[in-house]
């Protein structure tokens, strides 16, 4: 069944998400493959259907399915992602678009003004006599190249307000990163902290099934990032995005250019710091996760504050400590 399900996916110009809990098949009566859709966490992915049951309503009936898998799983709020031509079909099932990026992808959810909700939340923080910024991180784990990035912004802003990612796909989970953050920057008065909730989407479970080269995979997701982040800026009376450089990855840089020559399009400026340094080399949260792996525990302490290490100290840190040094790859960001 897998090949089939390979080969029907690549028939939709596909491929196989490297993030997927379950996948579900619908099966005509010789057993031969109809359609498939996949659930990764509170999202749909990989959905195809066999050409020559196209305009049959298989899709609703396959989306149908996944969404009863959710619930059953305790997702009721659900997003996926479609190619634009795609995106009718799920407007008609009930999806409601967040943003897109022309000719590449559509980011939905499954209820009706969430993401509206959710900005009108966030500008409640909104004052106009504020110069504004705003850094989007992982912190996995929170470092002093994470806490230099904060306290640059907040020596040069009025106001900053710092997005953890919530998805928990890292080897830090996400309560632990919130609390390291908050921690870390609790000596910035003003420095807020928030959960970026489902409304940025992290390197890790970005949709890179709709795209098969690496450098366009980078530059897509920037792109849904600026169409998310602008709307939230917006809201939010934000002016300035702060993000660090990344020396040793190509990956990142190209997110970097991207988010440098687009952001200020939309009224946000960008502003691409170099990273903090420790004996010449730049503190990376990928150093730390190596120095953990490698049992040296101790090396950790010139490279993040210490509240970041008592947390790996703690008899809370020491599931993470173990996860990490189980991990086959940890130095990925």
């Amino acid at each position: 069944m897998q090949r089939q399900v390979d080969a029907l996916l690549a028939q939709a110009s596909l491929q196989r998400d490297a993030h997927l809990d379950e996948t579900i098949c619908l099966l005509d009566e010789e057993y031969n493959l109809v359609a498939t859709g996949s659930l990764c966490a509170n999202t749909l992915r990989c959905i195809a259907v066999n050409d020559a049951h196209q305009g049959e309503g298989v899709t609703g009936q396959l989306v149908t399915a996944l969404l009863e898998r959710q619930a059953l799983r305790s997702h009721h709020h659900v997003f996926l992602y479609t190619k634009p031509e795609g995106a009718h079909f799920f407007r008609d099932l009930g999806f409601h678009e967040i943003a897109r990026v022309p000719h590449r992808l559509v980011f939905m959810e499954n209820r009706c003004g969430a993401f509206a909700s959710y900005l009108r939340g966030l500008a409640l923080f909104f004052d106009a006599t504020k110069r504004t910024a705003a850094v989007v991180m992982n912190a996995n784990p929170f470092t002093y190249g994470h806490q230099y990035l904060l306290e640059r912004a907040s020596a040069e802003n009025d106001a900053v307000h710092c997005f953890v990612v919530s998805e928990d796909v890292s080897l830090v989970p996400f309560h632990a990163r919130f609390s390291l953050v908050k921690a870390g920057s609790a000596h910035l008065p003003n420095v807020s902290v928030h959960p970026s909730n489902s409304y940025m989407i992290s390197k890790a479970t970005f949709p890179a099934y709709f795209l098969k080269e690496e450098k366009r995979i980078t530059q897509t997701q920037a792109q849904l990032d600026i169409a998310i982040f602008s709307q939230i800026a917006e809201a939010m009376g934000i002016s300035r995005r702060y993000i660090g450089d990344e020396p040793f990855s190509i990956i990142t840089q190209i997110y970097n250019d991207v988010m440098s020559a687009q952001l200020p399009q939309h009224g946000v400026e960008c502003l691409l710091i170099s990273r903090k340094e420790n004996n010449g080399a730049p503190i990376s949260a990928s150093a730390v996760r190596q120095l953990i792996h490698d049992g040296q525990l101790e090396a950790i302490k010139e490279l993040v504050p210490p509240s970041t290490y008592a947390y790996f100290t703690s008899d809370t840190g020491k599931a993470v400590i173990q996860a990490i040094r189980a991990a086959k790859q940890v130095k990925h960001d």
